[in-house]
């Protein structure tokens, strides 16, 4: 089992579709790092050699891609500045309610049951 980044890749997919398991990486990214590697659309999990699993940890250590740890704090630090500075959408968040002006009065009821 190969783990990159706290998570854990399936061996029987595809790199391409099992990078997609690191948070923070999605399909286009792990397409372009792909490429960038020189693996092939077909080369599973199983089939990375040491040298290729080694050149893909110090390819996303050196980009500027944020993933795991970091781009969770980026993302609690946004919401938290959204809450100090009383904006409407810190507002709504902090009330578990629709941020981008969704109707309420019929839908929105997985939202507005989260936070009771």
């Amino acid at each position: 089992m190969v783990y990159l980044f706290e998570s854990e890749l399936p061996e029987n997919k595809s790199v391409s579709f099992a990078m997609t398991r690191v948070f923070g990486i999605g399909q286009s990214n792990s397409n372009l790092i792909c490429k960038k590697l020189g693996f092939s659309k077909n080369l599973k999990i199983k089939d990375l050699t040491k040298e290729q699993i080694s050149k893909l940890v110090q390819f996303l250590e050196s980009s500027n891609i944020v993933v795991l740890g970091d781009l969770k704090k980026i993302k609690s630090l946004d919401k938290n500045r959204l809450f100090s500075i009383k904006s409407y959408r810190g507002i709504r968040l902090r009330q578990g309610l629709p941020v981008r002006g969704q109707r309420t009065h019929t839908n929105a009821n997985t939202s507005k049951k989260r936070f009771l």
